[in-house]
C-alpha cells in the first residue's frame, strides 16, 4: 500500500498552508472535504464532457428526471454539471470562491447533500477571507494531487489515515479507533467461511449492516471479497454513523462503487435507530471501545425497563462507562429467523466486566445460553492505529452448524508462544503477525495478508478445521457459567459460644466470604464434567472452615470469559542452583567495575 501512503503524505502537507490561520485540531474541517471534493472530481473527469454536452438536452426535465439521465451519461450514481473542475477553478484565481460554490452546487442531490454534512460553505469564507487569503493555494494544491485510483481501498486507506493524524492533532478520545483493513479481512474470511458453498451460487443477493460504520472500511471489504469469491454475486450494505464528516465519506465512497448510499443512516444508533425494521445476512463493526453512553442513558433505560426483550437492550444494560455490549445488542436484534453471521470486535473488558448479575454478566449470559456464540479469536496488541491494547474479535450466529451447536470456539492468534520461539531463535518468524516497517500511530504490527505467511489464512484454518491443538480450543458453552455464592460462618460471643436465633447460627458479616464456583470441573482424566454446588463446597471450603454454610437466597448464576486463563501454561520455577550462579555472576560483574573504576 505504497501509493496510499504517498498520496496521504501529499494530502497532510496541505495542511502546512493552513497554519496560523487554523488550529492544528480544525484541518480536518477543510482537508476532509477537499479530499472529498478532488476524488469526486477526479472520478468524473473522464466523463465530464459527455455530461455537459446532454445536458441543453435535459434542461427542461424536472430535477429528479435530469439526475437520472445526467447520471447515466456519467456512469455513476452521481454527476456534476458545473462547468468548472479543478482544472478549471485554478485558472481564475481572482474568483476563486464564487467558481468553487458553483463547482458544488453543480452536483447531483446526492452527492451535494453528502458535501452540506462538512458544513464547507463556512471554511470558503474563513479561507477567502482576505486575512488569510489561503483558498486558491489550498484548491491548487489538490489540483496537483491525482486521487483517480481505479481501487476504492486505497481511498479508504488514504481517508482512515488522515482521520487518524486528526484525531491524534485533536487529542480525541481513545475510544476513536479505525480498523486496518487486514483485521476487516480476516472478520469477512471467518464470518463467509461457514456460507462459502451458498456465497457461489450464481446470482445471490445477500445483506450486510454495521451500526457504526464509520468511513465504511468495514463494509467495503466485505463487499470485495465477496466479489472476489463470485463476480455475480451482489452485497447490498446498510450502516449507520454518528460523525458527520465520517459519514459523509462513506456516502460518498458508496456512491462511486455504485451502491446506494441512502442505506447509510446518520445519527447516534442507539437513540434513533435510522434501519428500525431491517433485518440482515450479515454484520460486521467496531464500535467504540470504552466509550460511555450517558448521552443516550435516558433512552437506552427506558427502552430497556419498557419494552424488555421485546426492545433490544432487554438482556441486561452495562456500566455507563462503556457501551460496547450496547452495540451487540442492537446487531442480534436485527438478526434473521433462518440465519445471521455477525463479527464485532471488542477489548477485553466485555469478556469478563461486571460480576454475576450484573449487566455485563446477564448479557454474556443471554448470549451463550441461546447458543449464539461462536468463536472468539484473540488479536494481537499493538494492531489498530489509536490504542496498543489486545482486541477480540466476536463470532456470533443463531444459525450455528451441527458440530459446533452448545460449544464455543476460542482462538489464540495473539502469536506470544511464536514470539518466545523466534527470539530463541527455534523459529524464523511469527505465524500471526510481522512488524511494520514503520509505524503508524500506535500499529506497530500487521496480520499478513499473503504469500507463504499467511497470518490471516492460517488464522481462518484454525477457525475452519474445528479442532484443538496449541492455539485452538473448543469448550462447552457452561464452561464459562458459575454460581456466585455467599458463604457464611457462625457469629461467636465472649466465651467463643455460637450465638444463634432461631435455633441457627447467625452469621458474623465481618467473616462473610464469597466463592465463584464453574458449572464444570475437570475429572481424573482431563475432561470436563459437570459438578454440584455442595460438592465443590464439601471439597474444597469444608476442610478449611468446618462451621461454613452457603446462603442459598444469594446465589446468583454468573458468565465471564477469562481468555487467558484457557491458553496458560505453567512454566516451572528456575532452581535454586540456576538463581545462585547468576547472582554470582552479577558480583564478578560489579567487582570487575568497580576494580577498573578505582584503577
Amino acid at each position: 500500500m505504497k501509493n496510499f501512503k504517498e498520496k496521504s503524505d501529499k494530502i497532510w502537507e496541505v495542511a502546512n498552508l493552513l497554519r496560523g490561520d487554523y488550529k492544528r485540531a480544525d484541518y480536518g474541517k477543510v482537508i476532509l472535504p477537499m479530499t472529498v471534493l478532488r476524488r469526486l472530481d477526479c472520478v468524473l473527469k473522464p466523463t465530464k464532457q459527455a455530461v455537459l454536452d446532454y445536458l441543453p438536452t435535459v434542461e427542461k426535465l424536472k430535477e429528479s428526471a435530469k439526475d437520472i439521465a445526467l447520471n447515466k451519461k456519467a456512469g455513476f450514481n452521481f454527476h456534476n454539471r458545473s462547468q468548472f473542475d479543478f482544472d478549471k477553478l485554478i485558472a481564475d484565481p481572482n474568483n476563486i470562491a464564487v467558481n468553487l460554490r458553483n463547482f458544488i452546487n453543480g452536483f447531483s442531490t446526492s452527492a451535494r447533500e453528502i458535501i452540506e454534512y462538512f458544513n464547507f460553505d463556512d471554511q470558503i469564507d474563513r479561507m477567502d477571507d482576505p486575512k488569510a487569503d489561503i483558498l486558491f493555494r489550498v484548491v491548487k494544491a489538490f489540483q496537483e494531487i491525482d486521487l483517480s485510483d481505479d481501487d476504492p481501498m486505497v481511498m479508504g486507506y488514504i481517508f482512515e489515515d488522515l482521520i487518524r493524524r486528526f484525531s491524534e492533532q485533536s487529542n480525541e478520545t481513545a475510544g476513536e479507533h479505525f480498523t486496518p483493513r487486514e483485521v476487516i479481512r480476516l472478520m469477512v474470511n471467518v464470518l463467509f467461511n461457514e456460507d462459502s458453498d451458498t456465497l457461489t451460487k450464481e446470482g445471490i443477493v445477500k445483506t450486510m449492516y454495521d451500526p457504526a460504520c464509520g468511513t465504511g472500511g468495514m463494509l467495503s471489504v466485505a463487499e470485495q471479497y465477496l466479489n472476489e469469491l463470485n463476480t455475480k454475486a451482489e452485497l447490498k450494505v446498510f450502516g449507520q454513523e454518528i460523525n458527520p464528516e465520517s459519514y459523509a465519506i462513506c456516502k460518498s465512497d458508496m456512491l462511486i462503487k455504485g451502491q446506494n448510499p441512502s442505506n447509510v443512516k446518520f445519527g447516534n444508533t442507539f437513540t434513533v435507530d435510522g434501519l428500525e425494521d431491517e433485518k440482515f445476512d450479515y454484520m460486521l463493526s467496531n464500535p467504540p471501545f470504552g466509550v460511555d453512553w450517558k448521552k443516550a442513558q435516558k433512552i437506552i433505560k427506558a427502552e430497556h425497563e419498557n419494552k424488555g426483550m421485546r426492545g433490544r437492550f432487554g438482556a441486561g444494560l452495562p456500566r455507563i462507562n462503556d457501551g460496547s455490549l450496547l452495540f451487540l445488542q442492537h446487531m442480534i436484534s436485527k438478526m434473521k429467523p433462518d440465519g445471521t453471521r455477525i463479527g464485532i470486535v471488542f477489548n477485553g473488558s466485555p469478556l469478563f466486566s461486571g460480576a454475576a448479575g450484573s449487566g455485563e454478566s446477564e448479557i454474556r449470559k443471554w448470549i451463550i445460553e441461546n447458543d449464539w456464540l461462536e468463536t472468539i479469536i484473540a488479536l494481537p496488541d499493538q494492531l489498530f492505529y489509536n490504542t496498543g491494547i489486545s482486541t477480540y474479535i466476536w463470532i456470533i450466529t443463531n444459525n450455528k452448524s451441527a458440530e459446533r451447536k452448545g460449544k464455543v470456539q476460542l482462538i489464540n492468534a495473539t502469536g506470544a508462544k511464536d514470539e518466545e520461539l523466534v527470539s530463541e531463535g527455534k523459529l524464523d518468524s511469527n505465524r500471526f503477525w510481522r512488524k511494520m516497517d514503520k509505524s503508524l500511530g500506535n500499529k506497530r504490527k500487521k496480520i499478513v495478508e499473503n504469500g507463504t505467511e499467511n497470518g490471516i489464512g492460517f488464522i481462518t484454518q484454525l477457525y475452519g478445521n474445528f479442532e484443538e491443538n496449541e492455539f485452538s480450543k473448543i469448550v462447552p458453552n457452561e464452561y464459562f457459567a458459575y454460581w456466585r455464592v455467599t458463604v457464611e460462618q457462625p457469629l461467636k460471643d465472649e466465651n467463643g459460644e455460637i450465638v444463634k436465633t432461631k435455633g441457627k447460627p447467625k452469621a458474623d458479616t465481618s467473616l462473610r466470604d464469597y466463592e465463584n464456583i464453574p458449572f464444570l470441573k475437570k475429572d481424573e482424566e482431563g475432561n470436563l464434567v459437570p459438578q454440584t454446588i455442595e460438592e465443590y463446597f464439601e471439597r474444597e471450603v469444608k476442610p478449611h472452615l468446618s462451621g461454613a454454610w452457603i446462603d442459598e437466597k444469594k446465589t446468583k448464576i454468573g458468565y465471564e470469559i477469562n481468555f487467558t486463563k484457557y491458553f496458560y501454561e505453567f512454566k516451572p520455577l528456575r532452581s535454586l542452583e540456576e538463581i545462585k550462579a547468576d547472582i554470582l555472576a552479577l558480583e564478578k560483574m560489579s567487582e570487575l567495575g568497580l576494580t577498573r573504576l578505582f584503577d
